[in-house]
């Protein structure tokens, strides 16, 4: 008989995914807010919008090794608490600049480089957090949900974003500063959870054990590989996407928004289907070939403005997500299937460092890129021309992630050979004491 899944994976869970729900969706309008700022308010250049853009990541090598293990040796709930007020003062300070005269590129730079370190903390103690109130076996489906959240924030949130923005201008961001007081409050109403895995060993022992256990596993490993691949060009096109839109396009912010909300229905179906999925090719094989279909399907930007600008985003954008959500569902549970419950927060930690990391040179890369190519090319065809080239740089992920499902089919082979010997040599011992 199919098992079937429960239709609740408990209190606890439905809490902490509450939680993230109303984050997720105040996440959106920060990230839509900023760069429209900059633009519109600021008159900021390709490249200054590809430093702040840079500084969104920034926190990930800067503290990534160190966050992991720290979220070991803390107490993990309250971490998580503590990454949600400093990103809700961060967020709020970007307002208050505004009204006081402030505002300016480098205090954007600022504040953003906050939530970013506060946000790789969080990130870090969220991966660990998910296993200690969901059963292992419930793992895919735990993710997926919270995948399907953060699609639905994607449906909504940009242009709810757009909406705050022409209503309320800068103010929205208020929006964003509340979403985490309210993730806060689920997470503080949850039972005690998250006490320290890891007292024992340096500080240095345990930074360095993290490195050596995603380059040991050799399925580690290759997701490492492609997922650093991937992040090398993938954030060149999101970062310049605002600029091809407001700029080389002519689209307004309400017309980015609606599009980039109808894009998102892409990335909910994608969380949606991605369980199903996951079982039929297993979760190696999709990942390998989302990884492929997320980044080719980025070229169709391309077909704008020979076709509709809303549209064409709309569909690139919602095919991008679909393909964006396959990754997320089935790289999560593949490396945590690879790690003990000890070691799983340094490993966490310098898998984001790793292959996050090199995110801030690949924004700045990106806004770089155009300013250089605007005035050769003009800035349609320079965002065109550096959107492309991230592209395909970023589809060479998919070559490394070709060899994990063979990995993991063979783990699997040589666990049911082992339990099989294992049982077969019971059945001996048992017959000769009766002899």
């Amino acid at each position: 008989m199919k098992r079937r899944w429960p239709v609740s994976l408990g209190p606890e869970f439905n809490r902490f995914w509450t939680g993230q729900s109303v984050s997720t969706v105040g996440d959106r309008v920060t990230i839509f807010v900023v760069p429209t700022l900059m633009i519109f308010v600021l008159d900021a250049s390709a490249f200054q919008v590809g430093i702040v853009a840079m500084a969104q990541y920034l926190g990930i090598p800067l503290l990534g090794p160190l966050a992991g293990v720290l979220v070991d040796r803390w107490d993990n709930r309250r971490t998580l608490l503590a990454c949600d007020l400093a990103r809700l003062v961060a967020v709020a300070v970007i307002p208050v600049a505004y009204w006081q005269g402030w505002l300016s590129t480098p205090l954007l730079f600022g504040c953003v480089a906050v939530i970013s370190g506060a946000t790789i903390f969080f990130t870090v103690g969220y991966l660990v957090a998910v296993p200690a109130v969901v059963p292992k076996d419930h793992l895919v489906r735990a993710y997926s949900r919270l995948e399907g959240t953060r699609s639905v924030s994607e449906v909504s949130g940009p242009s709810l974003a757009a909406g705050l923005y022409g209503a309320l201008g800068v103010a929205a961001l208020l929006v964003d500063a509340a979403s985490y007081l309210v993730s806060a409050l689920c997470i503080r109403s949850m039972r005690p959870w998250g006490e320290r895995t890891v007292t024992e060993g340096s500080v240095w022992e345990r930074l360095t054990a993290g490195f050596r256990l995603n380059w040991a596993d050799p399925v580690l490993r290759r997701v490492v590989i492609a997922a650093v691949t991937l992040n090398c060009g993938g954030p060149v096109f999101v970062t310049v996407l605002p600029i091809l839109a407001y700029q080389g396009l002519g689209v307004s912010v309400g017309v980015f928004g609606a599009a980039m909300s109808v894009a998102a229905v892409g990335a909910l179906a994608g969380a949606a289907v991605a369980p199903k999925l996951g079982e039929r090719l297993g979760t190696g094989r999709m990942l390998a070939w989302a990884l492929l279909l997320h980044c080719l399907v980025g070229l169709g930007v391309l077909a704008a403005p020979a076709l509709p600008a809303g549209a064409v985003i709309a569909v690139t954008m919602g095919c991008y997500g679909f393909f964006m959500s396959c990754i997320n569902v089935s790289s999560a549970p593949i490396r945590q299937s690879r790690m003990t419950a000890s070691h799983q927060g340094v490993m966490h930690a310098a898998f984001r460092t790793a292959t996050w990391g090199v995110i801030p040179l690949a924004a700045l890369a990106g806004g770089g890129a155009v300013s250089l190519l605007t005035g050769p090319l003009g800035v349609l065809d320079a965002a065109r021309v550096t959107m492309a080239g991230g592209t395909l740089l970023a589809a060479c992920s998919f070559l490394p992630a070709l060899r994990v499902q063979p990995l993991l089919d063979a783990a699997e082979r040589q666990k049911a050979a082992e339990a099989q010997v294992d049982g077969g040599g019971a059945e001996p011992a048992l017959a000769e004491g009766a002899s």
